[in-house]
């Protein structure tokens, strides 16, 4: 795998000291509800998405950091290919608002690249 692809599925983050990231992540384990958006593409796998529709990887991995900065996505991902279903993913953020605006601005839904996409309130149990 090239170096410019490792962004996508592999990451390693080293933390030296508290950041405004881990507090908002430490004051969100109070939550008792998230909202999470399950997403279905109209891509067999990521490799197909990567080949065809890699300005929309680019602007929707920006998008994604920048929300994660902000602390309304606390976690999103692709699921391992699966040959038997399409490339999905899913995003767990703070509101039920941030979950709308998530998938609404998102370039693969500005764009038809979706099939099947909702939302749905999640319990945490550590709250």
């Amino acid at each position: 795998m090239e170096d410019s692809n490792k962004g996508w599925l592999n990451c390693e983050i080293t933390y030296h000291s508290m950041t405004s990231l881990q507090v908002n992540m430490t004051e969100h384990k109070r939550q008792p509800v998230y909202y999470v958006v399950f997403v279905v593409t109209k891509y067999k796998n990521f490799e197909e998405a990567r080949a065809k529709a890699p300005e929309q990887i680019a602007a929707h991995l920006a998008r994604s950091k920048e929300l994660h900065q902000k602390g309304t996505l606390l976690m999103s991902g692709a699921f391992l290919n699966n040959p038997d279903e399409p490339l999905s993913t899913m995003a767990v953020l703070s509101s039920r608002e941030a979950a709308e605006d998530y998938i609404h601005g998102d370039p693969f839904f500005i764009n038809g690249m979706i099939s099947k996409w909702y939302v749905r309130e999640w319990a945490n149990m550590f709250a």
